[in-house]
């Protein structure tokens, strides 16, 4: 499908937030997924996700993660600057400020005359994180959550037990998990615990482990992976599309 951009900014309780929305021109109504960056915000690769997973018929949402520390537009490079400026915000926003995101990212998106009202989660790193995150809403029917950094270690901030390792019973959608064998951020030992928790929580839910290193789908780098990140686009596409389009 030939597909639009375009910049929406939205109000949270912690600010404005700009969401870029990547949609198919063809007249209709489209299911949603916000589509969770890694720490640099919207950059390159990340628009250039967003714009493969829209082509497949979504309305492809892609939140400024940071909106509260960062002027609005602020993308971070692929460096140390980025890499320690991303991390310390990382470290500063709360869990409870991602989830009042969400939530007015669904309030906003779900009245929108291109939308059905559907909504599903992806992302990358941290934005694998806030896929998972996200789906503790009911409304969030699937997430799709690549290396997810910092569930299994619980070292974002947030109110005691309110983790989303401690939460995962809360989720009620479909999850699938993709982890890199070689990503150092997320070892064997903190993917078996939050195996182990879908597991102990009876979650429904689709394990994958590859050889891959973090950051696997990101198409600028050493560690691309295009084999890999075709097939896993292909599998994103796939359970969105078995759990959006249900009439």
């Amino acid at each position: 499908m030939i597909i639009q951009r375009h910049d929406q900014d939205i109000t949270t309780p912690t600010g404005l937030m700009r969401c870029t929305v990547y949609r198919p021109q063809s007249e209709g109504r489209f299911p949603c997924i916000i589509f969770y960056s890694e720490i640099f915000q919207q950059t390159a690769p990340i628009a250039r996700s967003a714009a493969i997973m829209a082509g497949h018929g979504f309305i492809v949402i892609v939140p400024e993660v940071f909106h509260e520390l960062n002027p609005i537009g602020t993308v971070l490079g692929y460096d140390d600057a980025g890499k320690d400026k991303g991390n310390a915000d990382k470290f500063t926003k709360p869990l409870e400020s991602h989830d009042s995101d969400t939530v007015a990212m669904i309030r906003f998106f779900e009245q929108q005359t291109y939308s059905t009202g559907q909504f599903g989660s992806m992302g990358v790193c941290l934005g694998g994180h806030l896929a998972y995150r996200a789906a503790l809403h009911s409304r969030i029917q699937a997430a799709f959550c690549l290396y997810a950094t910092d569930i299994h270690s619980n070292t974002i901030p947030c109110l005691d037990g309110n983790d989303s390792f401690t939460r995962t019973s809360d989720i009620q959608g479909e999850v699938t998990m993709v982890w890199g064998k070689q990503d150092p951020h997320v070892s064997n030992e903190g993917r078996q615990k939050i195996y182990q928790q879908l597991i102990d929580t009876d979650r429904l839910f689709t394990w994958h482990e590859v050889n891959g290193q973090h950051a696997f789908m990101r198409d600028e780098g050493d560690r691309y992976d295009p084999a890999l990140a075709l097939e896993y686009y292909r599998k994103a596409v796939a359970l969105f599309q078995r759990t959006l389009r249900k009439v």
